[in-house]
């Protein structure tokens, strides 16, 4: 009896693994599902406390014009807003309507806190993230670290690199062109290179250790503030208050993070100083919210 050639057999295979990973993906990952993760990741990132210079909820951190209740009427007006982007995503849909969805996203937010900026860095970082999930679910493909920057490469890539190119008109983004830093919208247009290179792998190592979600979430920040070009520090701060709060995070790992005993304690004395000099590094928050989005959605791996 012939055997059958190599060639149709590994391209059988292969059709097998493509069917049984559409079917694994397909009643988990979902519009929906995907949305929902972000609404939900936004909470994990307002929970987590202390965080130097930014709202928890028990502490304004360095703002005096948001608390917890701000940020949560923001997080209720925006739960339909990450839904749709997945949908978008899933008709991989152009650029100008992910832009137009982040817009309309943007005056529900000022809308519900009363014209307080509390989550525009997450609408744009967070809604293409989603829209990159609902391409790959269409695709019956996982959310994995790599897969999601290829999708966003490949379906929004040159229009995000046109959008970085133009000069901004939001405070975060004149003051990176000022200084000569990498701006959000750089980093989208790279692939988001720090959230996938350093926040999303420090979150998993912790995880992986068994260490608390708290020392994984936490340190997952403080080694995200440590490289970020954060636009937010450098808006409030200036280059030398963006500095000066990378210095106090590279340091804050290099004692050990906050898996040390005294690591909660030294989270704080950042915190008071962060809030002394009227720093919030708000733009690694968001990077933060993302890596709990992909944890929820279980795309914590290291290859598709």
């Amino acid at each position: 009896m012939p055997r059958s050639g190599g060639n149709g057999g590994s391209s059988m295979m292969s059709s097998r693994r493509d069917s049984a990973q559409r079917e694994a993906v397909a009643p988990t990952v979902t519009p929906l599902t995907l949305g929902r993760a972000a609404s939900s990741a936004l909470y994990d990132e307002l929970a987590l406390s202390p965080k130097p210079g930014l709202v928890t909820l028990t502490d304004v951190g360095s703002h005096d014009d948001m608390d917890a209740q701000t940020f949560t009427r923001s997080l209720f007006a925006l739960r339909g807003y990450f839904v749709r982007m997945a949908e978008l995503g899933t008709q991989a849909a152009p650029f100008s309507e992910l832009q137009r969805s982040g817009l309309d996203a943007e005056q529900r937010m000022l809308a519900a806190t009363g014209g307080v900026n509390t989550h525009r860095g997450a609408i744009f970082l967070l809604g293409l993230l989603c829209a990159a999930g609902g391409a790959l679910a269409a695709a019956g493909q996982l959310p994995t670290p790599q897969q999601l920057q290829a999708v966003l490469r490949r379906h929004w890539g040159e229009a995000l690199a046109h959008k970085a190119a133009r000069p901004s008109s939001l405070p975060g983004g004149m003051a990176a062109r000022r200084l000569g830093l990498r701006s959000a919208a750089q980093e989208a247009a790279l692939g988001f290179p720090v959230l996938f290179g350093v926040t999303v792998p420090t979150l998993r190592e912790g995880l992986a250790r068994g260490r608390s979600v708290w020392v994984a979430r936490t340190d997952a920040l403080f080694a995200t503030m440590a490289v970020l070009d954060d636009s937010n520090l450098a808006h409030r701060g200036g280059l030398a208050g963006l500095r000066h709060a990378q210095a106090a995070a590279r340091g804050f790992m290099a004692a050990g993070g906050a898996a040390q005993p005294d690591g909660r304690w030294r989270a704080e004395a950042i915190g008071k100083d962060f809030v002394a000099r009227r720093l919030s590094p708000g733009g690694a928050a968001d990077m933060l919210s993302a890596a709990c989005w992909l944890q929820r959605i279980g795309g914590l791996r290291d290859a598709a």
